[in-house]
């Protein structure tokens, strides 16, 4: 059986970079520099412009992906996009990515898993890869999350961000070690009310803001993150003391620092960008892998735990040798 080996990575990120200052002021929001990097971790953030879209940056991060992979856009079979923030409640966002790439006749769909998205999509591609149905996949995770903000919430607007990342996915039966080892994924809806948006259009008929209940949402994400990469390592038959480099979703740097205390890590292990990208949902996870590997960090052959946890609730973790 072949093997879904990474073979691209790419990201893209909004013009406008905003400090924390910056979104105090810009939005009128009681709160300070100092208030937020003690909670979150988070110093900057990016905010799509009006004629940037979660279309648009999935578009950006997958050409990205697609030139490091050496491949063009009428070599991809499936577009799979992770958004919790689609540009139409339909079509999908994926349609829209493969018209602007110009791969007319491609699969192409969106999957809804909110932070957890890329998880669930890279674990879908690579279920779709194995079977046979496709030989290339382009999986992107793709955010505007400043469109659903509830600017007067100052405990959830200044967590957020914008952007988007994306991975090239072949499938190889001769890729040794390398490759997609394991997956899990997860979701409980009974914890519906703790992370979600209050709109949609069977219900209000609005787009809705996000509302969270973060300490409750801090303790879950903390407890089901380190069980779900437990699994994956049991299925791939390692350990904690295997691993290369953990890429989490990036919600919080105290969710990040409790997950992988739990593991018995050392923090040098984690791959960060909450403090430059905030909490991009979907996004954050492709976004820290390309950041990982474009500064050299991340090396063929490395062992990466990617992870997320998301509004469902939903959460998984993946094994690959990159």
């Amino acid at each position: 059986m072949p093997r879904s080996v990474i073979i691209g990575t790419g990201s893209a990120l909004p013009e406008n970079c905003v400090s924390n200052d910056e979104l105090a002021q810009q939005y009128n929001i009681d709160t300070s520099d100092e208030w937020i990097r003690e909670r979150s971790g988070i110093r900057q953030r990016y905010i799509a412009g009006e004629t940037e879209t979660t279309a648009t940056l999935a578009t950006a991060a997958a050409r990205k992906a697609l030139d490091a992979a050496n491949m063009a856009a009428t070599d991809i079979d499936l577009i799979i996009v992770a958004t919790a923030t689609p540009d139409n409640t339909f079509p999908a966002t994926a349609t829209k990515v493969q018209h602007m790439l110009g791969t007319a006749g491609s699969i192409a769909f969106d999957v809804a898993a909110v932070c957890s998205g890329f998880v669930y999509a890279i674990t879908v591609a690579d279920a779709m890869l194995r079977a046979g149905q496709v030989r290339t996949a382009l999986v992107i995770g793709a955010e505007t999350f400043s469109r659903i903000m509830d600017w007067t919430d100052r405990t959830t607007c200044v967590l957020f961000g914008d952007g988007a990342g994306a991975v090239v996915l072949r499938a190889e039966s001769d890729a040794g070690d390398r490759g997609i080892l394991a997956s899990r994924l997860h979701a409980d809806g009974s914890q519906h009310d703790l992370l979600y948006v209050d709109g949609g259009p069977s219900t209000t008929q609005t787009v809705g803001h996000l509302r969270m209940q973060g300490r409750e949402v801090f303790r879950q994400a903390v407890g089901n993150l380190s069980s779900v990469m437990h699994e994956v390592l049991d299925d791939a038959g390692l350990t904690p003391a295997d691993i290369d480099w953990v890429v989490p979703h990036q919600a919080n740097q105290r969710i990040l620092d409790a997950t992988v205390r739990k593991l018995g890590l050392q923090q040098d292990k984690l791959i960060v960008t909450v403090d430059s990208h905030a909490n991009t949902s979907a996004a954050s996870v492709p976004l820290a892998l390309d950041t990982g590997v474009r500064d050299g960090r991340i090396t063929p052959g490395d062992l990466l735990i990617l992870e997320a946890m998301g509004g469902g609730f939903t959460w998984g973790a993946v094994a690959l040798r990159f």
